[in-house]
């Protein structure tokens, strides 16, 4: 029977070599490096987290310091190149001390493999991580400024300190010929845009500037029939009017642009300017008042407003009639139209400060039929992609209610779209006037 001795004096032996000098230094400078790390990982964050307002604000300084700043900042991969190349050296360098101090503590042998193992891959990769990259970074997030004026002068000697500079101008060289080499192109989607300032809302320092960078993302794909005041609300004169009817019906309107149509309003004929009446306002026997009219600029239902907006400008014109595949008026654009998709509502002495709705309690509304989707969007708070993607040629809430039950209900039929009911609280053979929304809680 053999007996084997017992493992302390080896364990005594191991225990005393770990704490020998030589770890101790090797203690210390991974301790360095490790704040090396850190600094460098911060670094990163903060350069390129820096926002316009921060940057505005370090060149107006006019400082050596804020020169040498934007200097970093002018050429982006060299400055990544030595953050990257320095980080990854100090924590190459974190992982051989450590084997060191390791080998000292736990030789590599068969009785020591698993705990070696948990300590260089988890206990190593957990401490970098830690130290070295995540509180660092978030550190530097929401101190950005701060960081980069700490650190410019260090990256600036780093950046010019051979072997480093060598190996940074080797970097970017690099990454320049694999660019120009690419086949590929990088193409952002609108939607994938959408994301990116969905996940910036949060961050963002003025909800009208948010709204305005949706607006325009969602500018190239709006239709001039989604943003269109539709025919029945379009203020136009008759050609056959008198001059004194005509100046009546100008100061009741109030527009310097009315449109002009013969027999019916589907029929529009030209588009009268105002200021083209100044000479003769006095004059109210004036009968030439139909000659002055401009011609009008006819487009289709399905014209994109980014397209619209550069016919505009290119003509020197601020309104259009959209016209139906039959080629009749349903609806007229302006340039102030347009320009409401971008910058929000444009109101003048002549509008009204609200949209016509009323809230009968948090989960409940009342909309008149010619309410635009866009407008009950606006009111409800949503994206609207629920009824964009069931309506069809529906630009009016009623209008989208005829449209999904085929027919103009009555009074008290409703229809349901996901989470909303819609039911008609008033109706006649031609339109729905009415509109009730009750919202359901999810």
């Amino acid at each position: 029977m053999t007996i084997s001795e017992p493992p302390s004096y080896e364990l005594y032996q191991i225990a005393e070599a770990g704490f020998s000098t030589n770890n101790y230094i090797y203690l210390g400078i991974i301790v360095l490096l490790l704040l090396v790390s850190a600094m460098m990982s911060g670094s990163e964050s903060a350069f390129f987290s820096l926002r316009p307002l921060d940057r505005e604000e370090i060149k107006q300084e006019n400082s050596a310091k804020s020169k040498l700043i934007s200097d970093l900042l002018a050429k982006p991969k060299e400055l990544l190149a030595t953050i990257l190349i320095t980080n990854n050296f100090v924590n190459v360098g974190v992982v051989i001390l450590s084997t060191f101090i390791l080998n000292d503590f736990y030789p590599p042998t068969k009785d020591f493999e698993i705990k070696r193992f948990l300590l260089e891959v988890l206990g190593i990769t957990f401490v970098l991580l830690m130290t070295g990259e995540v509180i660092p970074k978030i550190f530097a997030a929401k101190n950005s400024l701060r960081v980069v004026r700490w650190m410019v002068y260090p990256l600036n000697i780093l950046r010019k300190t051979p072997p480093l500079s060598w190996l940074k101008n080797l970097l970017v060289k690099g990454s320049f010929f694999i660019q120009k080499n690419a086949k590929g192109k990088t193409s952002i989607t609108t939607d994938e845009l959408e994301q990116a300032i969905a996940l910036t809302k949060e961050d963002s320092d003025s909800e009208d500037d948010h709204k305005i960078l949706e607006g325009i993302v969602k500018f190239g794909r709006t239709e001039a029939c989604q943003i269109m005041t539709p025919r029945i609300e379009v203020d136009a004169i008759d050609i056959s009017s008198n001059f004194k009817d005509v100046l009546a019906f100008i100061l009741e309107a109030g527009y310097s642009r009315i449109p002009v149509f013969q027999d019916t309003q589907d029929n529009v004929v030209g588009i009268l300017y105002i200021k083209d009446l100044l000479p003769n306002l006095s004059n109210l026997d004036y009968t030439g008042w139909s000659t002055v009219i401009r011609k009008p600029f006819f487009i289709p239902e399905n014209k994109k407003i980014n397209d619209l907006l550069q016919e505009f400008k290119n003509m020197k014109m601020h309104m259009a009639i959209v016209v139906d595949e039959y080629g009749g008026a349903c609806g007229i654009v302006t340039l102030e139209d347009i320009l409401e998709e971008i910058v929000g509502d444009i109101t003048d002495e002549f509008d009204d400060d609200e949209i016509e709705y009323s809230k009968v309690d948090p989960s409940t509304f009342i909309f008149e039929g010619r309410t635009s989707l866009n407008d009950l969007y606006k009111v409800l708070g949503i994206d609207g992609l629920v009824f964009e993607n069931l309506k069809g040629e529906a630009e009016t809430i009623g209008g989208f209610v005829v449209e999904q039950a085929g027919k103009i209900l009555k009074n008290k039929e409703f229809i349901e779209v996901e989470n909303f009911k819609i039911i008609v609280e008033s109706s006649d053979k031609r339109r729905v006037k009415s509109i009730k929304i009750q919202v359901k809680s999810n």
